[in-house]
């Protein structure tokens, strides 16, 4: 169901962390009905203030719901969610569209569509990109895999939380191109990374250096947006460190299903996998500069 003169469908968001929550609060800024449920119920609340009802379950979020959205950690949170005692199939009706926003393997998502549709359910593998900011933005960009009509069934929500919309094809396209991202930002940043410590070792005003390369072949998203917290060594988050090495294993695991090597890519995942190890894996991907240990930007 899209919009119509009568107003939103009701829908329900399961999965409230740092990328969830602003969607939703998003949601209920457009007026949207929403009904939200999280497994640490406290992360309900925020949005309870804002307008949305709660449910105690998956199962209950969905009971009424003609869109299910969510946003999950990875594949077993996603398949608990929708496939468990209290998940979204126990209580959604024939004909409730889900939109998984999370990232999970390709083939998860084709094998829950498959599952879904026994019973009566749509399925739209929908990751996003833009990390927190995007997310609070209303900017994301939405990577879509699944039935064009289930698509513009759920448009007008997507435009939403979403600055861009992209439809690749099938269920699980989505997710592939979700993967082919996450090796992008393994490069820009480790690159970014690399280029600071270097620079910060040469006695060079960073600052300066940064804000002459953006406009170069070296500019970067990366560079422009986290060059300035790495050399302050500070990491507010945009996406979290150990959730990016969680998406890098998918894209590692797609690489060798084809019997491709992604030497950048197994680089960086050793880096993140060293840094997870020391603590840091709750922190922001450009946290990726700690590896090469403290140093004071001369600027």
């Amino acid at each position: 169901m899209a919009v119509s003169d009568v107003g939103w469908p009701q829908v329900a968001f399961v999965g409230l962390g740092a990328l969830g929550a602003p969607m939703a609060a998003n949601l209920l800024a457009a007026g949207v009905p929403l009904t939200v449920h999280n497994r640490s119920r406290d992360r309900e609340l925020p949005l309870e203030a804002l307008g949305a009802s709660r449910a105690a379950d998956p199962a209950a979020a969905a009971a009424s719901a003609a869109l299910v959205c969510l946003c999950l950690r990875d594949d077993d949170a996603v398949r608990e969610v929708l496939l468990g005692p209290q998940g979204v199939v126990a209580g959604a009706a024939p004909g409730t569209l889900i939109l998984d926003f999370s990232t999970i393997a390709p083939a998860s998502s084709a094998a829950l569509a498959q599952v879904l549709a026994g019973h009566g359910l749509a399925y739209l593998d929908t990751p996003v990109t833009g990390g927190t900011e995007g997310a609070r933005a209303g900017a994301l960009v939405v990577l879509v895999g699944g039935d064009p009509l289930d698509l513009e069934r759920a448009r007008p929500l997507l435009q939403v939380v979403g600055g861009a919309i992209h439809h690749f094809g099938p269920v699980g396209a989505g997710q592939r191109v979700k993967a082919v991202n996450q090796v992008l930002v393994a490069g820009s940043y480790a690159a970014v990374a690399e280029a600071m410590a270097l620079g910060v070792r040469l006695g060079l005003p960073m600052a300066a250096v940064c804000g002459a390369l953006e406009g170069g072949a070296a500019g970067s998203w990366a560079l422009r947006h986290r060059a300035g917290a790495m050399l302050a060594g500070q990491f507010p988050l945009g996406f979290k460190l150990e959730l990016h090495r969680k998406d890098l294993a998918i894209a590692l695991a797609a690489a060798a299903e084809l019997g491709l090597e992604l030497p950048v890519c197994e680089r960086v995942a050793a880096l993140e996998e060293a840094l997870i190890a020391r603590g840091y894996g709750g922190e922001d991907v450009s946290a990726l500069v700690r590896w090469f240990g403290p140093f004071i930007d001369p600027t």
